[in-house]
């Protein structure tokens, strides 16, 4: 494999090689790899040290923000309090210099005490204990050689962990499954403890030493872990639970939250007690010898492990799994399961997950579980997701600007905020305030000269927003190229082409007057033409917008301003092929997100604007069917844009093509093309086109890519099909 090294953000160290429990599901000790005989009791000063350095020089040469450590077993705290701090000493003083350092500890719980409380205090040591659940199904598994419990141990030390003092280390509960255990009654006994987070881990079997499966059931794990699913959602998911949020977590776009799932790198290494370096012990449920990695902390830096074949197949992605996975529509969420999981003896790692079938059905079960709201495309809910996004783009730049004490936005974002609500939305709804917003925030990220003079250009905002609310205040505006633009409203001329200057806009309760060069504009009545002013064009329901400085941003020449009477025939041509697209069988009227339609210079395809929400760029030159069928793909295109910009809809776009008419396709233009293409061939009663979309539907109902968002789209657009294709056989 080649490409780029993925650093190591944690190790685990081996501080102690042996353990005080003998339990018979432990991968270290009952599985196949036994060179756990080989390493000596404890970690001793020298590996400790080499340890730290490596650490510190990995960090400083990769410039990682922090590193985790996790100081591992056997069972850790046979090493001792006194070697358990050399470990820590060690490690702060040589990393914290160049690095964050996270310090954990994974123990049975057992030995734990106060000593070794306040140590973890003192270096910030996160406890995290091993509990199999209630009792029963903890000593199931968990016991001494003698064969006693240890279960009131562990709960002795997890009391320790709730004192309020020590609560800050509680790290969490590791439980591993048996499908032996009530699973609700395992649940219960866990959540009682009140940890700070649940993980359920599946036991580590291959191939080769399969999981047991009573009852030849196809998915028990699956129906284990939906078991406590279902009992976590109907406890309100007071306590995280890992495997759960790391499923949900996938399935709506986001990143895999453990190890076991998803395609995330891998980035972990292990340092054993004799400072070897191994891959993830895991692996040593496989065979003898599969962690092994022949580097160790005296020798070779953490680069070299990371250069290891057997590390870079774990750090591929999704071409690190099998051809079923990569083509199976779960892969995004279990990630082909954990890598250990894929061995057999013929094939290696190049396997589906031994739980593959539990995977499979605990993310449909997952997906089946997560309610995604059945007024998806619903123009209320869009349009206030989206006033949101611009509210919120509005406050980083406020917070930008307030840090430079510029006294020219102070005064800005006083008014504006003083003016917050059905006013100050209008503005801030407009089609192309988040493409200003955007571009402000751009330049000032960057550094460009004049960034905060073009900021301040969102004075016009404030002003349009107190013509709209009706509240009398005064302002400084910028205006250029001769004109005075103010959102949503109309433009004022000023002066020539090509000149710039600052007007004192005075707005009163009915209409706005403006002072510039010894001269003043007053404006009584913003929705009509005045002297010098040009109200936007509205028809009915629909603003042409002609005007707006920040339209150009449909990737395509956009049509200079048009005279008054040029506005409205156009508009009045749009709004009647809307009007006929509305009473067409089945009715296509462009939705909600819809507002505001710009005339383009050229072209006969309608563009959505990159940050125009609700606008739609129209060529110029189109009439009768031609604007019709333009009108309905922009719309649906603009409705698509807008659940975009609030939705993640799919994830690893690009990942996989998929078939199409046009060949195939990344989900993220067969979804358009589909979303559009339905609408069109019913309208205009295109069989064979309607016909063609049904396996475009297919490959979009078997893409991994989707979200739970992006699937629910597809089925409303499957019944939109669906539909559609019963109307046309029924004529």
């Amino acid at each position: 494999m080649t490409g780029p090294l993925v650093p190591f953000r944690e190790i685990v160290l081996k501080v102690h090689s042996r353990c005080d429990l003998a339990c018979d599901h432990c991968y270290v000790y009952e599985a196949g790899d036994q060179t756990w005989r080989e390493q000596p009791r404890a970690v001793s000063d020298h590996v400790i040290a080499h340890t730290a350095r490596r650490l510190a020089e990995h960090a400083e040469k990769h410039r990682l923000p922090s590193v985790s450590v996790i100081l591992h077993g056997g069972e850790p705290l046979l090493a001792g309090p006194g070697r358990l701090r050399r470990v820590c000493e060690e490690l702060t003083a040589a990393v914290t210099p160049v690095a964050e350092l996270d310090l954990r500890i994974h123990t049975n719980g057992v030995l734990l005490g106060p000593a070794y409380l306040d140590l973890f205090a003192e270096f910030g040591v996160k406890v995290g204990i091993s509990l199999d659940g209630d009792r029963a199904a903890n000593d199931r598994h968990r016991r001494f050689a003698d064969g006693r419990s240890s279960h009131p141990q562990v709960l002795a030390a997890v009391e320790l962990l709730q004192q309020p003092r020590h609560r800050p280390l509680f790290l969490g509960l590791l439980c591993t499954i048996d499908l032996a255990n009530d699973p609700v009654a395992v649940h219960d006994a866990l959540v009682e403890l009140d940890p700070p987070r649940i993980d359920y881990l599946l036991p580590h079997a291959t191939w080769e030493t399969p999981p047991h499966r009573p009852g030849g059931a196809p998915a028990p794990y699956a129906d284990w872990l939906l078991a406590v699913f279902d009992r976590w959602d109907e406890g309100g998911r007071t306590v995280p639970v890992r495997l759960f949020d790391s499923v949900l977590s996938t399935l709506h776009g986001g990143p895999s939250l453990t190890e076991s799932l998803g395609l995330a790198p891998a980035d972990i290494v292990v340092v054993e007690t004799d400072g070897s370096l191994e891959q993830v012990d895991s692996l040593k449920s496989a065979y003898e010898g599969a962690a092994a990695t022949g580097f160790s902390v005296f020798r070779d830096d953490f680069d070299a492990v990371a250069a290891h074949p057997g590390v870079r197949a774990r750090q591929r992605g999704l071409a690190g799994v099998g051809a079923q996975c990569r083509r199976c529509p779960v892969v995004r969420s279990c990630g082909g399961g954990h890598y250990t999981h894929r061995y057999s003896a013929d094939r290696g790692f190049d396997n589906p997950s031994v739980y593959c079938p539990d995977l499979m059905a605990l993310v449909h079960g997952i997906e089946a579980r997560t309610p995604v709201p059945e007024d998806l495309l619903d123009p209320a809910q869009l349009a206030a997701s989206a006033l949101e996004l611009n509210r919120l783009l509005l406050a980083r730049l406020h917070s930008v600007l307030d840090g430079r004490g510029d006294p020219d936005w102070a005064r800005i974002w006083e008014l504006a905020t003083s003016l917050d609500g059905p006013g100050l939305d209008a503005v801030l709804a407009a089609p192309y305030t988040r493409g200003r917003l955007l571009d402000a925030l751009a330049a000032l990220d960057e550094g460009r000269p004049g960034a905060e003079t073009a900021a301040r250009r969102l004075a016009a905002y404030t002003v349009a927003a107190a013509v709209h609310a009706g509240v009398p205040l005064s302002l400084a505006v910028p205006w250029s190229d001769g004109r005075l633009y103010l959102p949503t409203l109309g433009e004022l001329s000023l002066g020539d082409p090509g000149t710039r200057g600052l007007a004192e806009v005075a707005v009163a309760r009915h209409g706005f007057s403006v002072r510039h060069a010894h001269a003043e504009h007053h404006v009584p009545r913003p929705d009509q033409t005045a002297p010098n002013w040009r109200p936007l064009t509205r028809i009915g329901g629909l603003i042409v917008d002609d005007l707006d400085p920040c339209r150009d941003c449909f990737g395509t020449p956009v049509a200079p301003r048009l005279d008054a009477r040029e506005a409205r025939e156009w508009g009045h041509r749009v709004a009647r092929a809307r009007d006929r697209l509305a009473g067409a069988a089945p009715p296509w009227a462009p939705p909600g997100p819809l507002t505001t339609v710009t005339p383009l210079a050229g072209g006969a395809d309608p563009v959505v604007g990159r940050h125009g929400f609700g606008a739609l760029g129209l060529p110029l030159g189109l009439r009768d069917r031609a604007l019709d069928i333009a009108l309905l793909r922009g719309g649906r295109a603009a409705t698509l844009r807008a659940l975009l910009d609030v939705a993640d809809l799919y994830d690893m776009d690009g990942a996989w093509q998929h078939p199409s008419p046009r060949g195939p396709l990344p989900v993220s233009r067969l979804l358009a093309d589909t979303y559009e293409g339905v609408a069109v061939a019913a309208h205009t009663g295109d069989t064979r086109t309607l016909a063609g979309l049904g396996p475009a539907l297919d490959s979009l109902e078997r893409a991994a890519e989707l979200t739970v968002t992006g699937r629910r789209l597809v089925q409303t657009l499957r019944q939109e099909w669906e539909e559609a294709s019963r109307a046309r056989e029924h004529r």
